[in-house]
């Protein structure tokens, strides 16, 4: 579900209304973080994404994972990194049967540009580039995930 910045300051308006504990400045960087990414994300950034073969796109995730993922999701995408653990945030196990892009790339290299405002950062505006975000997603579908399915 997507929410536009709009209905993202009316969801924190509505909560400071409410009673309820107001969100920390952290929280709400993140959470604005997320919505401009949201803003500049196409999935046409990914169409000029080209590879010589999956295994090429699949050793380069490899990579992007070791060095931009794992410290949070873990060496095998259980959600187990250290950085996670000191963080305090609990990722999702990528490798869980039942998780939701499983088999949804184009969902996934969405998730990663966005992030998600609650604990993943948005790595499409400052950390990774369309090519390294097509490997990664690549990777955790036809390596980490298919590993334990």
């Amino acid at each position: 579900m997507r929410m536009t910045r709009g209905g993202l300051a009316f969801a924190l308006v509505l909560a400071a209304c409410s009673g309820a504990e107001r969100p920390s400045a952290t929280a709400t960087q993140a959470v604005d973080s997320a919505a401009l990414a949201e803003d500049e994300f196409s999935p046409a950034a990914f169409d000029t994404v080209n590879w010589k073969g999956q295994e090429e796109r699949v050793e380069r995730g490899r990579v992007v994972w070791q060095f931009s993922c794992s410290k949070c999701h873990g060496l095998q995408g259980k959600g187990d990194g250290e950085a996670a653990a000191a963080l305090g945030v609990k990722p999702p196990s990528l490798v869980a049967p039942d998780w939701r892009l499983a088999n949804d790339v184009p969902g996934l290299r969405h998730q990663i540009f966005v992030g998600t405002g609650t604990g993943m950062p948005n790595w499409g505006l400052h950390g990774l580039k369309p090519r390294d975000i097509d490997a990664v997603a690549a990777f955790i579908v036809n390596v980490l995930h298919r590993a334990t399915g």
